[in-house]
């Protein structure tokens, strides 16, 4: 969908396809507070609606590794982790860092959906 959350997401100076940015985007509209992502999000209302909280959303789609245990804050793969132009990593080693934290999510939350289908 043209301007849909992926495009926008992607297309946004604050945010770069930053999936944990993102995230602390749909945080944030869970809890009716503004953020980059904002008018995309309140378009795509009835999607939101269907997981009915942060919460909700997080655990439908094994997100779990990606927010604290009290489901209030988003982890970060990168120290600067406010809404600024340019949100990427700066250097090699920042760069380095943010593509290990990334791995790390994926396999952690491959592992909680084997364990979900498998038991």
């Amino acid at each position: 969908m043209k301007g849909g959350i992926n495009q926008s997401r992607g297309c946004n100076i604050l945010i770069k396809d930053r999936w944990d940015l993102t995230l602390e985007c749909i945080r944030l509209y869970y809890l009716d507070l503004e953020s980059p992502l904002s008018d995309v999000l309140k378009n795509n209302k009835e999607f939101f609606d269907l997981f009915v909280d942060f919460k909700g959303y997080v655990d439908f789609f094994y997100l779990q590794d990606c927010v604290s245990e009290d489901y209030e804050k988003v982890v970060f793969w990168l120290d600067h982790n406010e809404f600024v132009p340019n949100p990427l990593p700066q250097n090699c080693d920042e760069y380095l860092n943010w593509i290990e934290r990334e791995l790390q999510f994926v396999k952690k939350r491959n592992e909680r959906i084997h364990r979900s289908l498998c038991s």
